[in-house]
C-alpha cells in the first residue's frame, strides 16, 4: 500500500515539512552540543564550591561540633552531607553526556579518586565526595541546580516557526501547483475531444514557458481539427452528388440488364453512401450539443423500437430507470453504432442490459459472434482501425467505434470490448451518474 500522497501539493507539502521538522532537529542538537561543555562547566564548579565551602567549614569547626554542623548545613539549600563509607557500592553514572562531562570536571578540580554518583541510596541530587582526615564525607547536591529544565520556549517558538515556514511553502507551492492543475485540466478537456480554455501566461519563467507552449499546441490541433472536418465534409459533399446520378442511372437501367448485375451496383452505391455517412458523423462530433438530464431507459426503448420497425431481434433487460445527463443526439449515435456492429457481427438476437453500479450508469450490448482477439480490442477504438479476420472487415471504415468511443469520452464515460465467456462479444458503456 502507497503511503505517499497522490497529488504534487501534497507531496511537495510533506517533503517540506519532513525537511523543517529535520532541520529544526538538527538545530536543536547542534544547540545543545555547543552549550553543553559550558553548562556543564557551570554546574560543576556550583558542586566544586558546595564541596569545598562543606569541607572548609568542617574543617574549621571543632570536632565535637562537626555533627552539629552536618545538620546545620543539610537544612540549608538543600545541601545534604552524609558520612560515606568506602565499602559501598556506588552505581556507574548514567550515558548522558552532559552528566558524563560534569563529573569530568569535577574530577579535574577535585582530584581523579573523587566519586560522583547521581540518585545516590535512592535520594535524588548530585552526590561527590570528599575527605578530612581519614573521614569520608558525601554532598548531595539537589538536581534541579545541576540539570538544565526542559526548553519550554525553545519549543514554543521553534513550533511557530515551523508553523510559519508551512503556511509560507504552502502559498509558494499552491502558486506552482495552480498552473500544473489548470493544464491538467486542459490536458483532460483534449482527450475528452473538448476544446480547453486558454491558459494564463504568467507565474514563473518555466511555467509561463510551459502555459505558452500548451496554448500554441492547443490552437494547432484546433486548426487541424478545423482542416479535417472542412476536407472530409468537402469530400463527402462532392462524393455524394456524382453517387445520386450514378443510383438515378442505375434505377433507370432497362429491365432487360442483368438483374443481379443491378442489384449489386445498387448495394455498392448504397455501402459508398454509408461511408460518406460515417465519415461526416465522425467530422461533425456532438461537442455542442448541450447536455440535460435524460431517461436512459426511454432512450434505449425508442432505439429499440426502431430496430423492431426493420425485422430485427433486439431484446430488452433493463435496470429501473434513471435520470443521467446526456447529450441524446451523440448518445443514439452511439448506441445505434455499437447496435449496428452486433447485428453485423453477431449471430441472430442482440441483447442490450443496463444496470446501476457504485455510481455510475452501465449498458451492455451483447452479440453471439466471433468475438475479438483480446490484443487488439483497444486498437479498433481508434479511427480507422479494422479487423483483418474474425469479424470481418466488409463493408466499414473504421470510424463506428472510433465516433462510439469519442463521443464516450464527451459524457466522462468509457467503451469498452469484451469477450464473453459463452461466446460473443460485450461492448460496455460506462457513464457516471453525476455529470
Amino acid at each position: 500500500m502507497n503511503l505517499l500522497p497522490r497529488t504534487l501539493l501534497a507531496r511537495l507539502m510533506l517533503l517540506i515539512a519532513l525537511l523543517l521538522a529535520v532541520g529544526q532537529f538538527a538545530a536543536l542538537k547542534l544547540f545543545d552540543y555547543f552549550e553543553r561543555e559550558p553548562r556543564a562547566i557551570a554546574a560543576a564548579l556550583q558542586a566544586i564550591t558546595v564541596v569545598n565551602f562543606t569541607r572548609a567549614a568542617l574543617l574549621a569547626s571543632h570536632e565535637n561540633r562537626r555533627l552539629a554542623l552536618l545538620s546545620e548545613l543539610s537544612g540549608r539549600e538543600g545541601v545534604r552531607v552524609y558520612a560515606a563509607d568506602l565499602l559501598e557500592q556506588v552505581e556507574p553514572l548514567p550515558k548522558d553526556p552532559l552528566t558524563q562531562m560534569i563529573a569530568a570536571k569535577i574530577r579535574e578540580r577535585l582530584g581523579p579518586n573523587t566519586l560522583v554518583a547521581v540518585n545516590h541510596y535512592g535520594l535524588d541530587g548530585l552526590w561527590v565526595t570528599f575527605n578530612i582526615d581519614q573521614d569520608d564525607y558525601w554532598v548531595a547536591i539537589p538536581r534541579i541546580q545541576v540539570e538544565r529544565p526542559f526548553p519550554w520556549q525553545w519549543l514554543g517558538w521553534g513550533a511557530l516557526m515551523f508553523m510559519l515556514s508551512l503556511i509560507g511553502a504552502y502559498v509558494i507551492a499552491a502558486r506552482l501547483n495552480q498552473p500544473l492543475k489548470l493544464l491538467a485540466k486542459a490536458a483532460d478537456r483534449i482527450s475528452n475531444g473538448e476544446q480547453p480554455l486558454q491558459l494564463p501566461e504568467e507565474g514563473a519563467n518555466e511555467l509561463r514557458e510551459v502555459c505558452r507552449t500548451f496554448n500554441e499546441m492547443t490552437e494547432a490541433l484546433v486548426r487541424l481539427d478545423t482542416e479535417r472536418t472542412l476536407l472530409l465534409a468537402g469530400v463527402s459533399h462532392d462524393l455524394r452528388t456524382p453517387l445520386a446520378r450514378l443510383r438515378l442511372a442505375v434505377e433507370m437501367l432497362p429491365e432487360s440488364q442483368a438483374e443481379g448485375l443491378k442489384v449489386g451496383m445498387i448495394q455498392d452505391i448504397n455501402d459508398m453512401d454509408n461511408i460518406i455517412h460515417q465519415f461526416l458523423d465522425f467530422v461533425r462530433g456532438v461537442e455542442g450539443e448541450p447536455a440535460q438530464m435524460s431517461d436512459v431507459n426511454m432512450l434505449l426503448r425508442s432505439i429499440a423500437e426502431r430496430h423492431e420497425r426493420a425485422g430485427r431481434a433486439l431484446r430488452l433487460n433493463l435496470s429501473p430507470t434513471h435520470l443521467i445527463p446526456l447529450r441524446e443526439l451523440g448518445m443514439q449515435r452511439l448506441l445505434g453504432n455499437l447496435i449496428d456492429n452486433a447485428f453485423k457481427y453477431g449471430r441472430g438476437e442482440v441483447i442490450v442490459t443496463s444496470r446501476i453500479n457504485a455510481g455510475s450508469y452501465v449498458i451492455s450490448v451483447l452479440d453471439n459472434g466471433p468475438g475479438i482477439p483480446a490484443s487488439q480490442m483497444a486498437r479498433l477504438l481508434r479511427p480507422f482501425e479494422r479487423m483483418d479476420k474474425a469479424r470481418g472487415n466488409e463493408g466499414g471504415t473504421g470510424l463506428g467505434l472510433a465516433i462510439a468511443d469519442r463521443i464516450a469520452k464527451l459524457h466522462k464515460g468509457k467503451l469498452e470490448l469484451l469477450n464473453r465467456p459463452q461466446g460473443g462479444l460485450e461492448a460496455r458503456l460506462t457513464l457516471p451518474i453525476q455529470p
